[in-house]
């Protein structure tokens, strides 16, 4: 009898989780629609796109061999259904300074920008986390002044300036660390720090707010009563109820690191896709900036669209509403 009662609340409990994640996805499309536009408009908004692709001193030929060569001699329309149809299927140009297609380099420098955003984003979590609980636990003593007066200088410095600073000091000071490209792991250390310095301070201070929430519930009072550990009270209870809005706030700051992303590769000279993005916008190379842009968008759709799911796989008590 128990065994028959739960297989209906089991079935149910999936058919509603696959008509949120469906709901969910659904959600994406018009974003992803609103993306495409601004992509063709990168092009477009500043006036004829082969006025800012090609030189100034090229000739009338030239311009119009260009313009019919890339589709802009025809209607608007049409160029964005053209536009639409060869982005979904991964068709974005070829780059006009190296020739090569445009997501082929982006593809090629995935890598790297993977490496340096996935290390980033360890380290802010190794170190926004503990220094949060902390914080909680010792509530208004010195510890928590420090930790939080810590965090309102981070968020105030530029990670440009904090990349710049540890340039300084651990590579040219020290002669610890070298001071940039991808020959091997020490070249990610400095990059991977200046990246997380931006979000250490968020992680902490949204970890110290939620600890501080939980820490005040009934069932630790309970637990506490019963003589439950304070360790085990801090580090397993509390933080585990702790950690569920907390990947609702890492899920959104994956927009955040991909800006990053850009001024640290710059600064260090790490060839991923953020220094492409750049390289590209000098260059005036306008089908990579395009698909450079398209690509961070479509991973901030699909990170979040994943929060999204399991933000409600975590806490039942949100539902698949």
């Amino acid at each position: 009898m128990r065994l028959a009662i739960q297989l209906p609340d089991i079935t149910c409990r999936i058919a509603l989780m696959v008509n949120y994640i469906l709901r969910r996805i659904l959600l994406t499309v018009p974003t992803l629609i609103a993306v495409l536009i601004i992509c063709f408009g990168l092009t477009r908004i500043s006036g004829d796109p082969a006025d800012l692709m090609l030189p100034i001193d090229v000739s009338d030929d030239a311009r119009a061999a260009f313009r019919q060569t890339h589709g802009l001699d025809k209607p608007i329309a049409e160029q964005f259904l053209t536009f639409t149809v060869n982005a979904l299927q991964g068709d974005m140009g070829r780059s006009l300074r190296f020739g090569e297609p445009s997501l082929q380099l982006v593809s090629e420098r995935l890598a790297a920008t993977s490496e340096l955003a996935l290390a980033a984003l360890g380290l802010s979590i190794a170190m926004g986390i503990p220094l949060g609980v902390i914080a909680a636990q010792r509530y208004g003593s010195w510890p928590d002044r420090l930790i939080r007066n810590g965090i309102a200088v981070s968020q105030a410095v530029p990670s440009f300036y904090v990349g710049i600073l540890l340039m300084m000091v651990f590579a040219v000071g020290f002669g610890m660390l070298p001071i940039g490209g991808r020959q091997g792991p020490a070249n990610l250390v400095l990059p991977a720090l200046t990246l997380a310095s931006g979000l250490v301070p968020l992680i902490a201070r949204v970890t110290r707010s939620c600890m501080l929430d939980e820490l005040g519930r009934d069932y630790i009072r309970t637990a506490r009563a019963k003589g439950v550990k304070e360790t085990l009270i801090v580090w397993k209870h509390s933080l585990r109820n702790a950690c569920i809005p907390l990947v609702t706030v890492i899920g959104l700051q994956v927009g955040a690191l991909m800006s990053g992303v850009v001024v640290t590769e710059t600064v260090f000279a790490w060839p991923g896709i953020g220094r492409l993005a750049i390289q590209a916008i000098y260059a005036r190379d306008f089908p990579v900036v395009q698909a450079v842009v398209l690509f961070f968008s479509v991973v901030f759709i699909l990170v979040n669209l994943f929060v999204d799911i399991l933000y409600a796989v975590m806490d039942p008590r949100v539902g698949y509403k």
